[in-house]
């Protein structure tokens, strides 16, 4: 890593930058030094340097002018001023503008290289962090869908389908199961991406204030407004509103909402004049819909305006087929994320994630990899690290034989392959991973149980 850092030393003093360039010359960093603080510049303005150790006191430059450069041209540089007019007044002020850190002179070898290794390793931190954030927004993907199954597949291609056509969409499914993942995904692939999405829990607040966060107010429109505020259906102008629970909205305020759908204006808490907007609306709720409209919680004339398109959610437990693809997606994501190699969930602790039902759906299974990640001292998350109702559950059936005998390991190893291959629909890429195998070992077990059965 050393190799890779860039260090630019300035000192007129030519026996003092001789100094310094030995002495970190033996961490192996990448040097250039100048006696020239006019030349400091031009080297800060053409090249890109790590760290910059200088001196306060200069002749035409002086060391505040090189921070205030190397912090315009290269905000991640760390600079270091080193001067032998020390005094409190500048030490402040170089700290207050940004610098790293301030050595007063004569100083001391180990000093100095002590406080450039800080230096650097702030870097590296800020590098790996930076590298880390990358991968886990090239892993998420653009709120990427992971899915195998069937019927989730089929919803996406209509999330696809629909997003250009700007129509309002209604999207149910119990909690946890990514309604609002659909929502963004409709957004993203809609002319509309470059502009706001806006999310609102319409369970969240009460009458009042969703009627302030959703319409906003005009100054002095009630006590306390001591100024306008504009409501989220402005500040998603141009985009996607997103309304969560829609069914939790109070009725009287859906009328108003209808009519903001219908007109594109909206009119601020306590104004005269309403103003233009243009946003697609895309509502949720984890209730029945017909239930709901039913009941009156929904009105029907907003129920009819917003249910252009609906796309119904599957609950986990509906496609366990996806189980072992998302809890390998989330083990990359928090082994990223908690920088830990964790790479594996075994055999016996993915039987009992597969027969659990999920009443949390995605997001509970997300929280219970996250758990296993955090608390595994391996590359694998075992059954030990799953909370202790789910170790409850157990392994699935063994293989039955007749009273008095034992199964052999291979009708064990049988059965549980069997089984895992039942809970995945047969599907063998899937199977053979959540066993800890490859595919072509489990083509091969396989195969030598269709020998046995027909002996």
């Amino acid at each position: 890593m050393n190799s890779q850092i860039n260090i630019l030393l300035v000192d007129d003093e030519a026996i003092a930058l001789r100094n310094l360039q030995h002495l970190l010359n033996c961490d192996a960093y990448a040097i250039t030094a100048t006696q020239s603080s006019e030349a400091a510049l031009q080297l800060i303005k053409n090249q890109m340097f790590d760290v910059v150790l200088t001196d306060l006191r200069m002749e035409k430059v002086d060391g505040m002018m090189i921070l205030h450069t190397s912090r315009e041209h290269h905000p991640d540089c760390e600079v270091i001023m080193i001067t032998g007019h020390a005094s409190t007044d500048s030490a402040v002020e170089a700290m207050r503008q940004g610098a790293f850190y301030y050595i007063a002179k004569p100083f001391r070898i180990e000093d100095v290289r002590k406080v450039v290794r800080e230096a650097v390793e702030k870097i590296k931190l800020r590098r790996e962090n930076r590298a880390l954030r990358l991968q886990v927004e090239s892993l998420e993907g653009n709120n990427r869908i992971i899915t195998h199954n069937s019927t989730m597949q089929a919803l996406l291609q209509l999330a696809q389908q629909i997003a250009p056509t700007d129509c309002n969409v209604l999207i149910s499914g119990v909690s946890g199961t990514g309604k609002e993942l659909f929502a963004r995904y409709i957004h993203q692939h809609s002319e509309r991406h470059a502009k706001p999405y806006v999310a609102l829990n319409c369970g969240a607040f009460s009458r009042d204030l969703l009627a302030n966060e959703l319409f906003g107010h005009v100054k002095e429109a009630f006590t306390g407004a001591i100024s306008a505020k504009k409501g989220l259906l402005e500040s998603a102008d141009g985009g996607t509103l997103f309304l969560d629970e829609i069914t939790e909205m109070p009725v009287e305020m859906q009328v108003t909402l209808l009519r903001v759908i219908q007109e594109q204006e909206v009119l601020r808490l306590g104004a005269t004049e309403p103003v233009k907007i243009n946003i697609r609306v895309i509502a949720a709720t984890n209730r029945d819909i017909n239930d709901a409209v039913a009941q009156g919680s929904l009105r029907q004339d907003l129920y009819f305006r917003l249910n252009v398109v609906s796309l119904r959610i599957p609950a986990l437990a509906q496609r366990t087929d996806d189980i072992p693809l998302l809890c390998h997606h989330f083990l990359q994501k928090y082994s990223l994320t908690m920088r830990k190699n964790v790479t594996n969930i075994s055999p016996e602790a993915m039987s009992i994630i597969l027969s659990y039902p999920f009443p949390g759906n995605v997001r509970e299974l997300e929280n219970l990899i996250a758990r296993g990640t955090a608390v595994t001292n391996s590359q694998t998350i075992e059954s030990i690290h799953l909370p202790e109702d789910l170790q409850q559950l157990g392994s699935p059936p063994v293989h039955q034989v007749p009273s008095g005998q034992l199964a052999t390991l291979e009708e064990h190893e049988k059965t549980y392959i069997q089984w895992v291959l039942d809970q995945l629909g047969g599907n063998q890429s899937l199977a053979a991973q959540t066993l800890g195998i490859n595919r072509s070992s489990l083509w091969r077990k396989l195969k030598a149980y269709q020998k046995v059965n027909t002996h």
